[in-house]
């Protein structure tokens, strides 16, 4: 037993430490993550692209606000542009995009945004603006009385009919508690994604997750320091930069978190679009799915008001706070709040991205995309990946790749069905969930160390058996001797 313990660890160290070697070096297939912004609207986006350009957005900025009223992804996964007069739907029919004729501007939505902010703070409510329906909605959650929902129906009749009240489940809260955990004395948050400002790597995550000057840890022990909050801003907008302790980010800096040791790469960056299916990563509750909503909305959270925001009906928990919002690996969002949870449902909305990295100077560090070879483009959405589900699982990431040719982040006029979007592109993610079971810990890249005992330990065992072995045998032999000369 002792021997065959010895070769064991003779064969399995030196296993451990080639793999370990091998997992280290460059696969030659692949470009090294570069610190580009990538457009949500197309594979032609490069380093001088505009972040958030889509088909929509594009169409509403040439004809204008008074003519327009957003635009959305319909079912079919074709960009729809709301607009106000027939001319203006001949154009955006002619661009290959849908058009609806309604009866209010954008113009007069906004306007209607700023009627509601001027108005009393209440707390435990929010608006945004819905452009499949031409109307602002209000919601006033659990914890708003009756008092003020009377207060706040009077502003909404005084502003007009296209302004409509509903009642929220739940209480909106900020998701305090990359999706990694990240701690601080504050709580725990989720690492958002990845950005650099050409000399130091920081994580973008929630503003309300603390304020400057706040340690992050990788570990409730607080022996792991990630680094501190160099800038936040919160209330008004909801967003702050962690800077990374050692300075960079290291290995995996392009892939977010989703569970189960897998992640997705991105790839760029761009605003998000009503009707389009995004997915949401958080420490708390993983991987999640769900539609855009609204856009531009406003949410007046016990702490104070954020707006600009992206509502959707995606589900978040506490904990959450600060995860990454994406689709087919453009980043979206970081988690700001919400009403609900991820067993009965709910609302969450999001700080975007692109008015983040502005704001703060930064850029998101990105995956060079996955080269298509089906012929059909890369789909400008980063790459190929599985259309799979993702409620609760995550499935997207782990499947197979097969080039879907899914279109941009926000839906343009080639893009397939809303509902067949994918994450993105999978991959695994460094020192995750692949050790979670004894055969993956052994093929762990970190494993070189071990590897190295394991192997010194055998030769050690090994030397140990062969000397007890001869022992033995001289002590037999000089047994025999004596008892034949006897």
């Amino acid at each position: 037993m002792a021997r065959l313990t010895a070769v064991a660890g003779l064969v399995l160290g030196p296993a451990m430490v080639a793999h370990a070697a091998l997992a280290g070096a460059p696969s030659g297939t692949r470009e090294p993550p570069r610190d580009v912004v990538r457009s949500a609207a197309g594979p032609a986006a490069g380093p001088a692209a505009a972040p958030g350009s889509t088909p929509g957005s594009a169409l509403v900025a040439r004809l204008g606000t008074a003519r327009t009223a957003g635009s959305w992804v319909g079912s079919d996964g074709r960009t729809v542009v709301a607009v106000t007069d027939a001319e203006a739907a001949a154009e955006v029919r002619r661009a290959g995009a849908g058009a609806r004729l309604v009866r209010h501007s954008m113009d007069e939505l906004r306007s209607a945004g700023a009627a509601l902010r001027a108005a009393p703070r209440v707390p435990g409510t929010a608006w945004a603006v819905d452009y499949r329906t031409n109307r602002v909605t209000v919601e006033a959650d659990s914890s708003v009385s009756a008092a003020d929902w009377d207060r706040m129906s009077r502003v909404a009749s005084g502003i007009g009919s296209f302004v409509r009240m509903e009642r929220a489940p739940g209480r909106f809260t900020t998701r305090l508690n990359g999706a990694q955990p990240i701690l601080s004395a504050g709580g725990r948050c989720s690492a958002g994604f990845n950005v650099t400002d050409g000399r130091d790597d920081f994580i973008l995550t929630a503003g309300h997750c603390g304020p400057e000057g706040s340690a992050w840890f990788a570990s409730g022990a607080g022996d792991r320091r990630l680094g501190d909050t160099v800038a936040s801003t919160f209330p008004g907008s909801d967003f702050s930069l962690v800077r990374y302790a050692a300075g960079r980010a290291g290995q995996g800096a392009d892939v977010v978190a989703i569970g189960g040791g897998n992640g997705v790469r991105i790839t760029g960056a761009g605003d998000a679009a009503v009707g389009q299916r995004v997915f949401r990563s958080g420490s708390t509750s993983g991987l999640h799915d769900g539609e855009v909503t609204g856009l531009d909305a406003t949410v007046n959270y016990p702490e104070g008001t954020v707006s600009g925001l992206i509502r959707t009906t995606v589900c978040a928990e506490p904990g959450d706070s600060g995860g990454p919002l994406f689709s087919e690996g453009i980043a979206l969002g970081v988690t700001s709040g919400g009403s609900g949870d991820c067993a009965t449902g709910g609302t969450t909305f999001f700080q975007p991205v692109p008015k983040a990295l502005t704001a703060l100077g930064v850029r998101l560090i990105v995956s060079a995309p996955a080269r298509d070879t089906s012929g059909g483009g890369d789909g400008g959405g980063g790459g190929a990946a599985s259309a799979g589900g993702a409620s609760g699982g995550g499935s997207g990431a782990s499947g197979s790749s097969g080039g879907s040719g899914v279109g941009s982040a926000a839906g343009g006029g080639t893009a397939g069905a809303a509902g067949a979007a994918s994450p993105g592109s999978p991959a695994r993610v460094p020192g995750g969930a692949a050790g979670s079971t004894p055969a993956a810990r052994l093929t762990d890249p970190r494993a070189v160390g071990p590897g190295l005992l394991v192997l010194a330990g055998g030769l050690v065992a090994l030397a140990a058996t062969r000397w007890l072995r001869t022992e033995r045998d001289r002590a037999a032999y000089r047994r025999r001797y004596s008892a034949t000369w006897s």
